[in-house]
């Protein structure tokens, strides 16, 4: 944040169960995004697989998604597997 910037209470308590809640809008952004990438085509396609990516990317899970897993869905772009790995992901969180 930056400096001098206070927060109220009510404030405070929106931003704490933000990040609380931060997987579960992850996952939930993914599954978006794995639905739209099913149906588009061309350069709407490239942009939703670098947006997969950087949700991937700030997705954080215990045990953690191998590196290896998320660089062969991205570079193969296949649809089917990140909708396996998004389905992995609702169980988890």
């Amino acid at each position: 944040m930056a400096k001098g910037q206070h927060l109220s209470r009510y404030q405070k308590g929106i931003v704490r169960r933000f990040y609380l809640n931060r997987g579960s809008i992850l996952v939930s952004r993914l599954e978006e995004l794995t639905s739209d990438l099913a149906l588009a085509e061309g350069k709407k396609q490239d942009s939703l697989w670098k947006r997969v990516g950087d949700t991937l990317g700030k997705l954080e899970t215990e045990p953690p998604i191998p590196d290896s897993r998320i660089e062969t869905i991205l570079s193969n772009r296949d649809v089917a597997a990140l909708a396996g790995l998004v389905g992995e992901l609702h169980t988890r969180i």
